[in-house]
């Protein structure tokens, strides 16, 4: 198979709604369409950001100082317990409990809401597989799986990331376990549930589907 034959059945399987770019350009010559499907990660070459700055995702400089695309390029030690073309796995430098592991995509998306769906579906995908993995490697029988969005959720790095934090019965590792909760209150939930709704109909249609 020819290598503009192979770009035309990759790009099928990777963006099946449109149209499959053309096969018979020169085996060097890539349409603009192409290049969009097989450009390589903004993370992948120190100080190239004109992917992630041409779609508003990255700032001036974020890509060299964000520690986890300087892992990615090897440009910064990390313990890395799983890797494939979209994500890494890596052990949390500052653990909450052993084991506690971080499952991030190897292009800079700075929250969830930036990272498309596919590489969020990418990375779910990995943690049945990778959860397992580390729950038998430190003998525990359940996990967290945390994803802190933003400052006043605790975020601290700015590159979209999964927490795997193994869990021990009665390791209190949570002091909000503890807490007694209060019962939800009818009248306010109408409203709650009336404003949400009202925000998922006005969002994007790609968002939806």
């Amino acid at each position: 198979m020819s290598p503009p034959r192979r770009l035309a059945v990759l790009h099928s399987h990777l963006r099946p709604d449109g149209p499959a770019p053309p096969a018979d350009r020169g085996e060097n010559e890539l349409t603009p369409r192409q290049e969009a499907v097989v450009s390589t990660s903004p993370c992948a070459a120190a100080g190239d950001d004109s992917r992630g700055a041409a779609t508003g995702r990255v700032a001036d400089g974020e890509l060299e100082t964000c520690v986890f695309c300087r892992i990615i390029r090897d440009e910064a030690p990390a313990f890395k317990v799983y890797e494939d073309d979209v994500c890494m796995c890596i052990l949390d430098s500052h653990p909450l409990a052993p084991g506690h592991s971080l499952i991030i995509p190897k292009c800079h998306f700075s929250s969830l809401e930036a990272t498309p769906p596919p590489v969020i579906a990418a990375m779910c995908s990995k943690v049945p597989f990778l959860s397992n993995a580390i729950m038998k490697a430190t003998h525990c029988d359940s996990f967290n799986l945390v994803v802190n969005n933003g400052a006043a959720a605790g975020q601290v790095i700015f590159h979209t990331h999964f927490h795997i934090i193994p869990r021990r019965s009665g390791d209190k590792l949570w002091p909000t376990e503890s807490f007694r909760r209060s019962s939800i209150e009818p009248n306010e939930t109408s409203s709650l549930i009336i404003c949400i709704k009202e925000q998922l109909d006005s969002s994007p249609g790609d968002c939806k589907n």
